[in-house]
């Protein structure tokens, strides 16, 4: 026999308004941890390799005028 008991997590109330959403909210923060951002340095032209670009596209870009000429 397959158990049916169904157990939830979210609130029974779902139109508790602002001040529930914001506890809510509050409460959820800590689960949102944003790491800290990275600056990213510059990339030497060396380590750029293995960039293939479609002869489609590569048609495509040389028929576009340059600046709207």
């Amino acid at each position: 026999m397959t158990n049916l008991k169904v157990t939830s997590h979210a609130p029974a109330d779902l139109d508790g308004g602002l001040a529930a959403l914001r506890g809510d909210c509050a409460r959820m923060a800590p689960h949102w941890a944003v790491p800290e951002p990275a600056e990213p340095g510059p990339v030497p032209p060396s380590s750029i390799h293995g960039v293939t670009v479609p002869v489609r596209s590569a048609r495509l870009l040389d028929a576009m005028s340059d600046y709207g000429d």
